[in-house]
């Protein structure tokens, strides 16, 4: 079952139950319970695809998305979020609760998502192969790897690209892709058929959106992939594509620098990169046009077949 196969009322009705709306995400399951019901409704729409899990299962993460119970309740109602019966951060506007959830869903993957190799970087799949989008904030990087999810790639993560130690694989973990400012009428008129969520202004990062990713996406989020480009994009105005290749060494360096926990892992994160450096193709992107640059990316796709 799928958390779009329950009604509003249903959906609602687990949340505010003790045993909460346990659902699977790929890498990680989550307990949520919330009596928002505007975070619901969105929530609802965004998460639609996940599979509903039962609550005797092993949990990874309990979020409670709680109103704060303050004076501000009468006026401005803020929300908090516990995880694990804790609150780690300061309450939110009870309007912008969504990007609260994801906020916390995020603290909780870094925090104990250890057993990973995390990278932050966007991942996406194309004929059993990986790409790797490791970026810098302001690259770019969510809104092609946004674009290149509705045009035949499998979308894995946008946030997390994490690997397994064991094998070197990426596990999936398909979440809404936060779309800032610009980025939103961007993919809007890139592909009218994408559903983003409402939009939260005067965020600590500008208007946010959220991007539901590909029904396809989601229905394969327990398959892995195998890493094969590592393409480092910067998005540039009115640039031509240009994909230049990165020596090994320098794709090295860029690609650990961009591990959340790449010190904690010691040897066995060396060991990765070095493993996913000599096995991957390694790139500098640069791009405007988001269909010359997904064109482009295709190529480099269908020539490794």
């Amino acid at each position: 079952m799928k958390i779009g196969d329950l009604s509003l009322p249903e959906i609602l009705k687990k949340t505010t139950a003790t045993q909460g709306l346990c659902f699977d995400v790929g890498a990680f399951s989550i307990r949520l319970r919330s009596t928002h019901k505007n975070f619901i409704h969105t929530f609802h729409k965004l998460y639609r695809d996940f599979p509903v899990i039962t609550d005797d299962q092993l949990i990874d993460f309990h979020i409670d998305m709680v109103i704060a119970n303050n004076y501000r309740r009468w006026i401005k109602p803020q929300i908090i979020a516990r995880i694990d019966g804790q609150q780690p951060f300061q309450a939110f506007a009870a309007t912008h609760a969504m990007p609260l959830f994801e906020w916390a869903l995020n603290w909780s993957i870094a925090r104990l998502g250890q057993h990973y190799l995390m990278l932050h970087a966007a991942v996406l799949e194309r004929h059993g192969k990986a790409l790797i989008l490791p970026a810098l904030p302001g690259s770019g990087k969510s809104t092609l790897s946004a674009a290149l999810a509705q045009r035949g790639w499998r979308f894995l993560s946008d946030e997390f690209c994490l690997v397994q130690p064991i094998h070197g694989q990426i596990v999936p973990i398909p979440r809404p892709t936060p779309l800032k400012n610009e980025s939103i009428a961007v993919i809007r008129n890139f592909d009218a058929r994408v559903f983003i969520g409402p939009l939260f202004e005067k965020t600590r990062k500008g208007t946010l959106g959220h991007l539901r990713a590909p029904t396809a996406s989601v229905d394969c989020l327990k398959q892995t992939a195998a890493p094969a480009w590592i393409v480092f994009p910067q998005y540039q105005n009115q640039a031509e594509v240009l994909l230049e290749p990165l020596s090994k060494s320098a794709a090295f360096l860029k690609l650990a620098s961009n591990s959340f926990n790449y010190t904690l892992l010691g040897a066995t994160s060396f060991n990765l990169v070095k493993t996913i450096i000599t096995n991957c193709d390694c790139y500098n992107l640069s791009y405007s046009n988001l269909d010359d640059v997904i064109a482009q990316l295709d190529v480099l796709s269908d020539n490794a077949q």
